[in-house]
């Protein structure tokens, strides 16, 4: 599965798809709709940020 890392530590962190698109400011179905193709390293280390801010932020 394409970015299985983003998959497992969201899932991990507890935190839903939905929530790190609404912090990348996409549309949910737009974002599940992109980690359909594995992306750069770069940016899955941005979004595993995003996961941690958001896993941060409930406690």
């Amino acid at each position: 599965m394409n970015n299985s890392k983003i998959r497992e530590y969201a899932k991990l962190k507890k935190v839903f798809l939905w929530q790190i698109a609404e912090k990348l400011n996409k549309n949910d179905g737009n974002f599940s709709r992109m980690l359909r193709k594995e992306l750069q390293d770069e940016e899955q280390k941005r979004i595993m940020g995003i996961i941690d801010v958001i896993a941060d932020e409930r406690g």
